[in-house]
């Protein structure tokens, strides 16, 4: 149940690398509508001014849409855009000293490829997902690590006896509408994607396709 999750049950968005921004803009608009429940800003080649400038203004489409907003790899970012929360990868710096700098109201992911403990350590530091990945062959990260299906399966079963909300458990790599729900029922509450949703013909219905796998 959604109610029970830290971080938003489904399809979670990240941005690809478009030089066109209303092209994005466009896009984010489209897989909204359709159903994405979360976005993370991820334009490695922005920087300064005109980064703060075009994250700020999806997370302000993000904001009326009622979708959750993630800054990739920097706290500066996710704070100067007062994003919903900021994801860490493994060169970030720990989420005990994110969760110092964003406060308690934010929201805290990190990448825990395909390491168990490293995903044990990250939740015992207080994040509200972590991600495993690539559990499929990925476009974009062609030498990531595999990430297998009992990852997810022990992840959910540690999660088990724990109070109150659970952190999600998000599923990153090669994912489409046809390999999604396999995931969904080892235990991954959302599945993030970027050209398996932003490359589709008809952003709108493949977000719609995609969140067919958690009502099944």
């Amino acid at each position: 149940m959604t109610s029970r999750l830290k971080f938003p049950r489904g399809l979670y968005g990240i941005t690809p690398e478009w030089t066109d921004f209303e092209k994005l803009v466009d896009a984010v608009e489209q897989a909204a509508e359709g159903g994405m429940t979360a976005l993370q800003w991820r334009q490695k080649s922005l920087t300064g001014h005109e980064a703060v400038d075009k994250a700020g203004r999806l997370r302000e489409i993000c904001k009326r849409q009622g979708v959750v907003f993630i800054a990739n790899d920097s706290i500066e970012l996710a704070l100067a855009v007062d994003a919903d929360g900021v994801h860490l990868g493994r060169e970030d710096g720990d989420p005990g000293t994110a969760r110092e700098r964003v406060g308690p109201g934010k929201l805290i992911g990190a990448s825990c490829y395909n390491e168990l403990a490293r995903a044990q350590q990250a939740l015992n530091m207080g994040v509200d997902y972590v991600a495993f990945g690539a559990v499929y062959p990925s476009s974009v990260k062609p030498h990531a690590v595999k990430a297998d299906l009992d990852l997810f399966q022990q992840t959910r079963a540690a999660m088990a006896a724990m109070p109150g909300p659970h952190p999600g458990i998000v599923a990153i790599g090669g994912i489409t509408p046809e390999n999604a729900l396999p995931l969904v029922r080892a235990g991954a509450t959302s599945v993030a994607v970027i050209n398996g949703l932003f490359e589709a013909n008809d952003i709108r219905a493949q977000a719609q396709r995609f969140n067919h796998a958690f009502e099944a």
